[in-house]
């Protein structure tokens, strides 16, 4: 079973039209990278132990077993006290140290099961559920960078025991423009629409907000969903994204011209079919306004972290109310 998780393909999902295969060479791209960096991240330590023991002094061999095990953590350590930098003298919603030393914390095991199990090993655990969904809202979910549709396993499931439909995909490029992934986002919300007779509810995770907008934009979509959800997306960019290099995070700097370029051909109108959460302790897009949106029902989730943020019971329940509210009022 163990070599089956690691090195079986996984298969194009049943009844996915043009995006399957795309969608399939991404997620084992993603899924074999993660599922290596699982690995080296069990046994490295174990590595360390062995080639030292004997040579230096047994806490020196502890400490170094510690660093390899916690490095995710100190790296979340540092993004969370540039964090603090940025919103402990906010007029609204400053930060405290205890709020970030909770967020850290659940950021911390929360990021490990999602990077390290849930889309390295069990991205197709969670089938898509639009079996007999004729005039039933559904919910499309869409992911941020370096994620599969893995991400939303916890979301799935308890859509599944709602008896709610959805439809979780994965995005192409990795490292592309964002503007890539536009063509699968199409095929789905076709899919899910013929499938139910009305147009889905769209959440998004991080920069799967930027992928839906610039959905949008090219097909001047706004009536083809119901309503828009963006969980700590990047809608102004992310501060953090000019220490990255690739063509994806270049887009995703603040002022970056593939923001302003979006921003222009948005209507001022189309915010409105807009819920954002976005929170003071979220490590990857801040300044927290910079996952607000004029216009748009924008919600602040407190003390929670980028990942944590999109598990939130609270977002979660408030993100499921939407399916009832008719379109007219939620735009």
């Amino acid at each position: 079973d163990i070599v089956r998780l690691l090195f079986e393909p996984p298969p194009a999902p049943p009844g996915r039209g043009g995006f399957c295969f795309w969608e399939s060479v991404n997620r084992s791209v993603i899924a074999y990278s993660q599922k290596m960096v699982a690995v080296l991240w069990l046994i490295a330590p174990f590595g360390w132990m062995e080639m030292t023991s004997g040579r230096f002094h047994p806490i020196i061999v502890g400490l170094g077993a510690a660093f390899l095990l916690l490095a995710h953590s100190i790296v979340l350590a540092i993004e969370f006290a540039v964090v603090h930098r940025q919103h402990h003298g906010h007029l609204i919603h400053p930060t405290c140290a205890s709020k970030l030393v909770r967020a850290w914390f659940f950021e911390s095991v929360i990021s490990l099961r999602v990077f390290l199990w849930d889309q390295a090993f069990r991205s197709r655990a969670v089938s898509d559920n639009l079996l007999d969904s004729a005039g039933q809202r559904s919910v499309l979910l869409i992911h941020g960078y370096l994620c599969n549709r893995g991400f939303w396993n916890p979301w799935m499931r308890k859509l599944r025991s709602l008896g709610i439909p959805y439809c979780a995909i994965t995005m192409k490029p990795t490292f592309g423009s964002i503007d890539d992934a536009v063509e699968v986002i199409d095929a789905a919300v076709r899919e899910v629409t013929y499938a139910t007779g009305l147009a889905p509810l769209v959440v998004t995770h991080s920069m799967g907000g930027l992928s839906l907008r610039a959905w949008m934009r090219k097909y001047s979509a706004d009536d083809r969903v119901h309503h828009v959800v963006t969980i700590a997306s990047p809608n102004h960019g992310a501060w953090l994204a000019r220490f990255a290099g690739n063509r994806t995070t270049r887009q995703i700097r603040i002022g970056s011209p593939w923001l302003k370029d979006l921003e222009r051909n948005e209507p001022s109108s189309r915010y409105g079919r807009f819920t954002c959460f976005y929170g003071n302790c979220d490590n990857v897009v801040f300044p927290m306004e910079m996952a607000t949106l004029p216009g748009a029902d924008n919600r602040h989730v407190e003390s929670s972290a980028h990942i944590q943020m999109a598990m939130r019971e609270e977002v979660f329940r408030e993100t499921i109310r939407l399916l009832d509210v008719p379109s007219v009022l939620v735009c």
